[in-house]
């Protein structure tokens, strides 16, 4: 963590713990090096879930937009966050993640990729950025379900953080590089994210993912 971000922590994980009534299922499963930390999104307020459950200060991407408005940049920055673009495959934010992981960090991807609050997140479309990374970092996947009562975070309702078997590299089974094996392994590590939650990936109907 860096200085900054345990001042913040120390001001206000009690605060946030507190006010989304947060629990923690299998904290213990958490590995002690760097790992890709992977989750349903159903609000802004996950990072923050995440961040109060897991104790590790989160990295995550964050659309490159909001790195051009004053004072945003510089804040969101010193939380964890680096640019992102959207618009197609970005390799420097993949060398970053990478370089993240190898020192130890917990870097935050929602496969997903948007928010989808209110609905089954097993019907929801789930984007093949995590496949990409998973194979180019080789890194250890963790599956956690962040499950609130009709999948909305509230204040003071029970935000419960389900944190699953970390998934090793080698059991995506990926055999090489490409779309229908980042889409594989994607449908993999998100089939277990759902499944916390006590949804079924396989019984559903996922809608078509927005161009």
């Amino acid at each position: 963590m860096t200085k900054f971000y345990k001042f913040i922590h120390a001001v206000f994980a009690k605060p946030v713990a507190a006010i989304f009534r947060v629990k923690v299922t299998g904290y213990d499963k958490l590995p002690a090096g760097g790992y890709l930390l992977c989750a349903n999104h159903t609000s802004m307020l996950d990072v923050l879930i995440l961040s109060v459950g897991t104790h590790r200060q989160i990295r995550y991407m964050a659309k490159k937009e909001l790195f051009s408005i004053p004072l945003l940049k510089q804040l969101i920055t010193a939380l964890g966050a680096y640019p992102v673009n959207r618009a197609g495959a970005d390799v420097a934010s993949i060398k970053r993640t990478i370089s993240l992981l190898d020192e130890g960090e917990t870097v935050c991807i929602f496969p997903q990729g948007t928010r989808h609050a209110g609905v089954d997140p097993a019907t929801t479309p789930v984007r093949s950025g995590i496949g990409m990374i998973s194979w180019h970092a080789k890194a250890t996947v963790v599956p956690a379900y962040i499950h609130t009562k009709g999948n909305r975070v509230r204040f003071f309702r029970r935000t419960e953080l389900i944190i699953g078997d970390p998934i090793p590299f080698e059991s995506l089974e990926m055999t090489g590089s490409g779309t229908q094996q980042y889409t594989a392994a994607t449908e993999k590590i998100f089939s277990r994210i759902c499944s916390l939650g006590g949804y079924n990936r396989a019984l559903a109907a996922p809608q078509e993912e927005q161009k």
